[in-house]
């Protein structure tokens, strides 16, 4: 009877210090494992800083199970941002690395100047003095993306315009660099943009002003 209860007790013991080791445990586990750092590249000094500050919510969270979708949200709230990648540096570090969007033209909407970034974003800008083409119209930021595609797509340069020109027609003119201006067909490809590029490599023109948009004419204005 003896042996038996001195059983029990050794039983009763050894659950209560099974039961502190695992709790010791798993807080030591939870400790160690706390996010404690943000590094975070691709950005300037100034815009690390910012995003750093969003991020400070998400310090001492575990890094097992810290919550990634919520953390995206919180940098992708950040317009001038195109792509993130997030990596685990255990025991406690999150390295992010950050790509920035390419900056393409301004526009000018509700009398307010943007930048239109490869993201399809819209980035308001206080003033004007960025070297970049000019879009004239209502342009919708993605038939914008899809006319840059086409000049992407042939041999064409995008930096060799200064200016766009964008119709209700969703019809496009532009005018080069070189001051030439050009009036594109509602039906532009990046094959008939190929031939346009030839016409003016050809220089048999003196004329600045060529108008495409008949197939398979060109009218030339003074």
């Amino acid at each position: 009877m003896m042996h038996q209860q001195t059983s029990k007790k050794i039983i009763v013991y050894l659950f209560f210090f099974l039961s502190l080791v695992t709790i010791n445990s798993n807080k030591i586990f939870n400790e160690f494992y706390k996010i404690k750092e943000f590094n975070i590249n691709g950005l300037d000094e100034l815009e690390i800083k910012r995003i750093y500050d969003e991020l400070k919510i998400f310090k001492d969270k575990n890094i097992f199970f810290f919550d990634k979708k919520s953390i995206l949200e919180k940098i992708n709230s950040d317009k001038v941002i195109e792509k993130i990648e997030i990596f685990k540096k255990y025991p406690s570090t999150l390295n992010i690395s950050i790509e920035k969007t390419k900056l393409l033209a301004i526009t000018n909407k509700n009398n307010s100047n943007y930048l239109i970034g490869s993201n399809g974003n819209l980035i308001e800008i206080n003033e004007n003095s960025f070297e970049f083409p000019y879009i004239f119209g209502n342009v919708d930021v993605k038939e914008f993306l899809e006319f840059k595609k086409i000049i992407d797509d042939s041999n064409f340069k995008f930096n060799e315009i200064k200016e766009f020109y964008f119709f209700k027609s969703k019809r496009w003119d532009v005018v080069t660099k070189d001051d030439f201006i050009l009036k594109m067909p509602s039906n532009l490809t990046a094959k008939k943009l190929d031939l346009i590029f030839e016409i003016i490599l050809s220089n048999k023109f003196n004329h600045k002003m060529l108008d495409f948009r008949q197939d398979g004419m060109i009218f030339i204005n003074e």
